[in-house]
């Protein structure tokens, strides 16, 4: 239960940051409060989305190594375009406006935030 509130939190910090930083990704909310909870259904919503793909995409290792990590930077910009639509529908307010400028360089920073957070945080088993 731990860990999945951890990687939850990490998601929900790497979408601020790359809200933050990255012309074109908006998340919002009424308030801070408000706000913060966006951003935790939102890393929610991130982290399901990206199990379910990482699990129909069996060969996304293959295509990391021959693409040079392109494709695995497409993959995860296509993953938070399928949260934002999900998002929608879920009244929650995340948006992005474009696929090749905003998704690619959000999924870049989430990536890199993410990253740099898990490194960062202890494993709890």
């Amino acid at each position: 239960m731990w860990q999945l509130l951890v990687k939850i939190v990490v998601n929900a910090v790497a979408i601020w940051v790359a809200a933050a930083i990255v012309p074109g990704v908006d998340v919002s909310g009424d308030d801070t409060v408000r706000t913060i909870l966006t951003l935790l259904l939102i890393g929610a919503v991130f982290g399901l989305v990206n199990a379910v793909v990482k699990f129909l995409i069996p060969f996304e290792g293959c295509l990391f190594v021959i693409t040079l990590g392109i494709s695995a930077l497409i993959i995860n910009a296509a993953v938070l375009e399928l949260t934002a639509y999900l998002s929608r529908k879920l009244d929650l307010s995340f948006t992005i406006d474009d696929f090749f400028w905003s998704a690619v360089l959000a999924a870049l920073v989430v990536s890199i935030v993410s990253t740099v957070l898990n490194v960062v945080l202890p494993d709890q088993d």
